[in-house]
C-alpha cells in the first residue's frame, strides 16, 4: 500500500521519536478516516498494517534515542 510506504518514509525522515510518533498516529488516523466504515477497506488496511508493521517499527526505532549508560558501580 503506497500510503503506508509514504507514512514509513515520513516517520523515518523525522529526527525525534516524538515527531515520528506524531506522524505515525496522524497517518494511521488518516488511513482509518479514508477507510471509513467499509468492512472491505478496513480489512485491507488491517492486512496492510500487518504486512508493514516491521517497517513502521523500524522507522520509529531508528529515531528512538539510545538508553543512557548505566551509572558506574559504587
Amino acid at each position: 500500500m503506497a500510503a503506508l510506504d509514504d507514512l514509513t518514509a515520513q516517520v523515518a525522515a523525522n529526527t525525534t521519536v516524538i515527531d515520528s510518533a506524531i506522524v505515525l498516529l496522524e497517518g494511521l488516523k488518516a488511513a482509518l478516516d479514508a477507510a471509513g466504515t467499509d468492512p472491505v477497506k478496513l480489512k485491507a488496511l488491517s492486512d496492510s498494517l500487518a504486512a508493514e508493521d516491521s517497517k513502521l517499527a523500524a522507522a520509529v526505532a531508528a529515531n528512538t534515542p539510545a538508553a543512557p549508560p548505566a551509572p558506574p558501580a559504587p
